[in-house]
Order: structure tokens, then sequence, then C-alpha cells
């Protein structure tokens, strides 16, 4: 924040939110969720707003007051403490002081101790859902509320984790969503909310990055499509599981770390973005621009942010184009990817002239190439973003470019920093 140099401290404040930008009050309300004390319904209150601008998966009403006749609290009872764990993170346990005549002076912190624990049958799930106003909470709510029951830390038993997803799941279907597994943390499985239209929303197996040539590679299990890359050198690949937050620079700092066995994490910080770096085409400006801007953009937020990954393999063909005639794959890599939660991708291309042109004159076969390209890539279940070289050439131009596009992308995939 800017820090004015006059004035009391309560001046000094006021004046510094004054001189922050609108694009930066997001970042520090997160902030201030973090590290600052706040009442839970001062919190809410600043969750509702920040999450209001997000697009989300939409629960409509009646599909979540059938979820909640489908729910046996008794599954949550021997976990009492976590599940009161979960429903204070998420909701105002402690009644409105106009409340008082009606429950006798008792919180709802009370009153769920009396009528989900130490009474198990007094309430239903459709009851406690009413008290705690989940049905006409906002979706991203209602979801961390879904996903947070679903999980191990509230239910470190997997067939009860399963039996709630099985219960939650037919419901969700006439909604076009399900809890799907999205991998394993700590040996339980991890479970996210994903949209049911995507045509393709599967765990990635062979995350090969980073490349500056193109990877030999050879089945050594061809029944269980297990290879093997035999120029490591020339790639990266990333072979740990990726859980329901993605790939965040975080995870991909460690990996590298645990990987090139290096002392500190600010070496395995440095050595990494300067090997990310070196992939980059020398003649493209625009894409290095891209790649630097983009951790420049987000500074200190970037360990709890999707990890930018470039020069990201996409198929891979032992033949050449030539070889291969007109059945050849048209794009092998991809310029970036951003594997976001709940298994969203997102892909950024940089076009520059030889996109749509041959020896500068307009080839409208090769646009039309692409465009069959980009649609094949989303009909796959990615989403695909195009600059053109012109926009990210001059940094200066570049920056306030990129700093709105990221602040959009992030508020439609539901994206906020999370601890790295």
């Amino acid at each position: 924040m800017p820090v004015p140099d006059e004035g009391s401290k309560h001046e000094r404040l006021s004046q510094a939110l004054t001189d922050l930008a609108d694009t930066d009050l997001p970042m520090v309300a997160e902030r201030i969720l973090q590290h600052l004390q706040v009442s839970p319904a001062t919190r809410n209150a600043i969750q509702d707003v920040l999450w209001a601008s997000c697009s989300t998966l939409d629960i409509p009403a009646k599909t979540r007051r059938d979820i909640a006749r489908s729910l046996d609290l008794a599954a949550f009872v021997p976990y009492s403490g976590r599940f009161k764990a979960l429903l204070a993170r998420l909701w105002v346990l402690d009644n409105d002081p106009l409340d008082w005549l009606l429950t006798s002076g008792a919180t709802l912190s009370a009153q769920i101790d009396q009528h989900v624990f130490r009474n198990p049958g007094d309430w239903t799930a459709e009851d406690l859902f009413e008290h705690l106003h989940a049905f006409d909470a906002g979706n991203r709510r209602f979801i961390l509320f879904l996903e947070g029951m679903a999980s191990a830390e509230v239910l470190p038993d997997e067939p009860a984790q399963r039996r709630v997803v099985e219960a939650i799941n037919p419901h969700l279907h006439s909604a076009g969503v399900e809890l799907r597994q999205t991998g394993f943390e700590g040996g339980y499985p991890v479970f996210g909310l994903v949209s049911t239209q995507a045509a393709r929303s599967r765990r990635p197996k062979n995350l090969i990055f980073a490349t500056t040539a193109k990877p030999d590679i050879r089945f050594l299990d061809a029944v269980d499509n297990d290879i093997e890359v035999l120029n490591p050198d020339a790639v990266l690949i990333y072979d740990r599981p990726i859980t329901a937050e993605g790939i965040r620079w975080c995870d991909l700092q460690a990996w590298w770390k645990e990987t090139q066995d290096l002392p500190t994490d600010e070496a395995a910080k440095k050595t990494l973005y300067a090997r990310l770096g070196s992939c980059l085409p020398e003649n493209s400006d625009a894409q290095r621009n891209l790649f630097a801007l983009y951790h420049e953009i987000h500074g200190p937020n970037v360990p709890g942010l999707p990890a930018l990954l470039p020069e990201v393999w996409l198929h891979w063909d032992p033949k050449t184009v030539r070889a291969r005639g007109h059945e050849a794959l048209l794009r092998f890599r991809m310029d970036f990817l951003l594997l976001l939660p709940r298994g969203q991708r997102v892909v950024l291309e940089v076009d520059g002239r030889q996109h749509y042109s041959t020896d500068g004159r307009p080839d409208s076969a090769k646009y039309a190439a692409g465009m069959k390209g980009d649609r094949d890539l989303k009909l796959s279940g990615y989403e695909v973003f195009r600059f053109g070289t012109d926009e990210l050439d001059d940094p200066a131009q570049a920056r306030p470019l990129l700093e709105q596009f990221f602040s959009d992308l992030f508020n439609r995939f539901d994206v906020a920093p999370s601890p790295g």
C-alpha cells in the first residue's frame, strides 16, 4: 500500500486506502483476511464482496435442499471437532442479537452442539442448512461447504468420504456439476466441484514442459502408458500428483528444490525461474515479456498462484510433419499453460505474423489451421486465450493490459492466492 508521510495513524491509513488503485483493493482485502483477526460476520461480508465478481459454478436452491435431505449428519458425529471447525470457517455461528428471544440466548454454535452432536437426530441436515442460511448463501461459499464435507480434513475416513460424495452427486448432476476426485493428499482422496459440461477434465499424466528440443520418448510399458524421456536435459517433467489446487508456483518450486537437491528455497526460486526463462524463444520479446510481467505483477502472491508453465508439450509424433502428411498433428507445443484449481486448464498463446502469413503475405490456409487447433483444444477441455505480439512487445504497454487480463482471468476461474 502507498505510505503517506503525514498525519495520524488513522489519517495515514485512510489516505493510503484512498491512494490505492482499485485493482489492488481485492489483494489488500485478501491479506486482511489472512493476517488480521476479524469477526466471523465481518469476514463473511468481505468474502462475499470478493467472491461476488467471481464467475463460479451455480448451485440452485432446489439442488441445495435436495442435497440436504440426502445427507446423514451421523457421518460427522464421530468427528464433531473437525466438522465444527469447517462450519466456523464458513458460517457465522454466533446468533444475531435479535434472535435472543427465540433461542434463549443460545448461540448457533451451542445449538449445533446440542442438536447435532449431543442428541443426534434432533436436527436433520436440512435443519442445519436452514440455520446456517446455506440455502441462500453465495455459490462460492456453498461449494466450499460441499468440498469441505467431503474432505479428509473433516472426515479422515475414505469410505465415509465416498459415501458423502455418493449422497451429494446425484443432485449436483441436475445442475451440470459434480464432486470429482482430483487427486490425493496424505493418502486420502481429494474431491473438487467441477462442471460435467466440459468435454474432458482428466488429471494430467505426463506433464512435459520448458522444452528446448523435441522430447526423445520411448515406452517403458505401453500397457500402462509409462514413458521415458531420453533427453531429460532438454525438457522438464513434473511427476508429482496434481492436487485440487492445480500446480502452483510453490508446488513447482518444492519439486524443483527436491529434484535438483538445492539447499534453500531462495536458490530453488532463482534457478527455477532462470530455467523456465531459458526455454523461451530468443526471437519472441512478446513471450518473454508475458513471462516476466506475470511474476512482476503478482510479486509476493506468486507462490500461491498457478505456475505459468512455458513451452508445454501437447502432442508428440515420432514422425516429422513432412513424413506424416495431412494426418500430421498441427500443434505440438503450447506457449504457456496454467493448471488451475478444480481441473481447469488455461492456454495462453502469443501469435506473431508466422501464425497467419507466409513470407510476409496473408495465408488463409495457415489461419484456418490455427483456428481448427483452437477448436480441438477447447473441445478437449482447455480454455485458449491469444495475444498478438504487437500487444506485448513493449513492456510499458503490456503491463496494464496483463494486469487487467490476469485479474479478470482469476476472477472468472475463481482463483485466489493460497498459502505457498
